[in-house]
């Protein structure tokens, strides 16, 4: 018999939760198989087998939490084809199971549940939460969900967080997309759009305005003659911020192939640590989910993060004229004991003419 272990989790990172066993007991599996997935307050990750075996038995069960190097299942080297028959059978069984008791089911209008799901009993007892009122729904909160309200709240407490706002003219950037979506996209297979604008434009002001790609420790201040930018990505388990390496020397097409990269990884709970760690700045787009103006947090160590919101047609005046043009709100929260108000307000400002001429690099 072996032990399955749980493995090095990350920097800093030394304990998390199993979220779900892939296999059961009893069952075989192949090397490479995927094990049991396990969250920590930053990423879920899959613990694949080393090599071919049979699960024999659940030390941790699922809502347990466990530290690196804890034993969590046991297996054994030894298959008989009895084995991996019985297995087989076993699951398609399950699957007979399943339609057997999937029958329709004819509910009256107007009905309205007042009590817990057996799904929602279980869920109760293998966490050891009492249900309440039965109009309510109790659930434990995620590692990534704790540390989200962790963090958030760490940069409420720590640094002087204050925000500055402009708006930005968003025609020139609409009409370039429009006029080169086509060679755009042949060159590089992907869509040109506005995020990629918006991290070449900061990472030239970044280098303008050093103060904001800095960040405080203990009584010092570290300046990054590097620009990895933190993008916000609201994922089904979460809000995570990887990161795009050495952003200031990337092309638009590589900017934008970058995000989409990042975005499949968090949806699909494959970003690693090293995507997660050592960013410079960052920015969240709320825009996408329809904000008109908000107060971003700051991501710590960081000391500034850009607010990007919903591109809206509004009257404006241009040249004695009232007009209609595309317009967004960009924000910039950061760290008043680093950064003064007045770079504060030139960073956005510096930002402002970058975006309303762009170019495409």
């Amino acid at each position: 018999m072996k032990n399955i272990t749980v493995p090095e989790l990350g920097e800093s990172i030394i304990e998390g939760t199993i979220t779900s066993w892939l296999i059961k007991e009893g069952e075989v599996f192949k090397s490479g198989d995927n094990l049991a997935e396990i969250e920590t307050e930053k990423i879920t990750i899959e613990i694949p087998a080393q090599s071919s075996g049979k699960l024999t038995k659940i030390i941790a069960p699922e809502g347990t939490t466990v530290n690196v190097g804890q034993a969590i299942a046991e297996i054994s080297d030894e298959i008989t084809i009895d084995d991996s028959i019985e297995s087989k059978i076993n699951k398609i069984e399950e699957k007979k199971e399943i339609v057997e008791e999937v029958k329709p089911v004819n509910k009256p209008d107007n009905t309205e549940k007042t009590e817990n799901s057996p799904d929602t009993e279980n869920l109760f007892k293998n966490f050891d939460i009492e249900t309440k009122n039965q109009n309510e729904k109790i659930i434990p909160m995620s590692k990534l969900r704790q540390t989200i309200a962790r963090r958030l709240k760490d940069a409420q407490n720590t640094a002087a967080i204050l925000t500055t706002f402009n708006e930005v003219d968003m025609s020139a950037i609409m009409s370039l997309r429009k006029k080169e979506q086509t060679s755009f996209k042949k060159k590089y297979g992907v869509k040109l759009g506005i995020m990629s604008f918006f991290v070449k434009a900061s990472t030239e002001v970044l280098k303008e305005i050093p103060e904001i790609n800095s960040e405080i420790y203990e009584n010092k201040i570290i300046y990054k003659n590097y620009f990895d930018i933190g993008i916000a990505i609201g994922s089904e388990k979460g809000l995570v911020v990887p990161i795009i390496r050495d952003a200031g020397n990337l092309s638009n097409g590589d900017i934008e192939k970058s995000i989409i990269d990042l975005a499949e990884k968090a949806n699909s709970n494959k970003l690693k640590m090293k995507d997660l760690s050592g960013g410079t700045f960052s920015i969240t787009n709320g825009g996408i989910y329809g904000s008109m103006m908000s107060t971003p947090i700051i991501n710590p160590p960081q000391s500034a993060i850009l607010g990007m919101h919903s591109i809206i047609d509004r009257p404006i005046v241009v040249k004695k004229k009232i007009v209609i043009k595309p317009m967004m709100y960009i924000a910039l929260s950061y760290d008043h004991r680093l950064i003064d108000g007045k770079q504060a307000v030139t960073f956005l400002v510096r930002l402002k003419e970058l975006l309303e001429n762009p170019k495409i690099i």
